[in-house]
């Protein structure tokens, strides 16, 4: 077992109040959130929403103007970057240029006054871990994108961090490495426990990497949960539309029966709905509702629960097919099965699917 894997595992890592302001703009407004031992949380939101400013804060990079960090109960706000045991892989890969891959892996090591002995054998079993032993000598203009990144994250791991901080890691690669490197992160920090943040606008990476993922939108965090729980219950409309893609129709409670709602959709429809959140018969409300969550019917088929549209485009994406339609002034989105070749345009009637869950909303909520 190499030094890397024989390390204690799991620290957590709790954000508790921190509010950081650049001169009268609030960056990052008051968030706590806590991350759990060996646990990776996603931080995803768009560019501005305060997440690379939330990690820097941890990385004792900007100093917050109010609130904690803390590592396994102890605050680390007093200490400086090098001193708060955190591993960093940015986007740009930040490796220097004159050194060597082991040379930069072993520069951590160097600054923290390992002994020398102790950096060669740390230094080796950090590339073997990210397959990289056979580049040790070569600098990194010899390396791909996706080899530089590896050599980056055998750096932070090599100083046994007690959180790995990842800042947009796979930015600046194509798909296919992105993929790769994803797979190899999450093989890591799953063999050695580290407890992980990542930073990404990437929607895909956040819900495939992450244990959990914290939706920030203005500074603040506006859901945190399980992937798949913040996809299939987003707790606001801004959630349900950054996270996936959300068709939102506009209508009004018509009944209620228990946690049922009948809902008129102002496209032509009534619907029934289920929710936990309390709406008065009459209220005005907002549904968002999956592309997987509506289907085509035939445009002779009426029935109170559909309504009439016109189907512009479809397109085969693989196994599956999304259908561009419009509903008066209302443009959808769905995705099928794809069943041979696709329907031709023209007039459709839209139904929701009978185990279909949108969320529901009140309009006062849908910005």
């Amino acid at each position: 077992m190499s030094d890397l894997a024989a390390r204690p595992k799991g620290h957590r890592l709790d954000m508790d109040g921190i509010r950081v302001r650049y001169g009268q703009s609030l960056a990052v407004n008051d968030v706590t959130l806590t991350v759990q031992p060996g646990e990776i949380l996603a931080l995803l939101g768009p560019s501005g929403c305060g997440k690379t400013t939330l990690l820097r804060t941890v990385a004792g990079f900007i100093q917050a103007e109010a609130g904690r960090v803390l590592v396994d109960g102890a605050p680390v706000d007093h200490l400086p970057p090098g001193k708060r045991g955190v591993g960093i892989v940015f986007q740009s890969y930040a490796l220097f240029p004159h050194m060597s891959a082991a040379q930069n892996v072993a520069y951590g090591l160097e600054a923290r006054g390992q002994p020398k002995a102790d950096i060669g054998r740390r230094v080796e079993a950090a590339l073997a871990a990210v397959r990289m032993e056979g580049f040790a000598e070569r600098r990194p203009r010899a390396l791909s994108g996706g080899q530089q990144q590896r050599v980056a994250l055998a750096r932070a791991l090599a100083i046994e961090p007690s959180i790995l901080l990842l800042d947009e890691p796979f930015a600046a690669l194509d798909r296919a490495l992105r993929l790769d490197l994803q797979l190899e992160i999450k093989r890591l920090q799953r063999r050695f426990g580290v407890t992980a943040v990542l930073v990404t606008h990437d929607q895909d990476e956040a819900m495939s990497m992450a244990d959990r993922m914290a939706v920030m939108r203005g500074g603040r965090v506006e859901q945190v949960d399980a992937p798949a729980t913040v996809y299939d219950a987003p707790a606001t409309p801004f959630v349900a539309g950054f996270v996936g893609t959300s068709n939102r129709l506009h209508g009004r409670v018509e009944a209620r029966q228990g946690a049922d709602y009948r809902v008129r959709l102002d496209v032509g429809a009534s619907v029934t709905v289920a929710s936990a959140r309390g709406f008065a018969v009459g209220e005005r409300v907002l549904l968002c509702a999956r592309p997987e969550h509506l289907t085509l019917r035939d445009a002779g088929t009426e029935a109170p629960d559909s309504w009439p549209a016109r189907l512009r485009l479809s397109l085969p994406l693989g196994p599956a097919v999304v259908h561009d339609v419009e509903a008066g002034s209302t443009e959808l989105k769905l995705h099928a099965a794809r069943h041979g070749p696709p329907p031709e345009p023209g007039p459709v009637r839209i139904a929701l699917l009978p185990s279909a869950l949108p969320a529901l909303f009140p309009i006062g909520d849908a910005a």
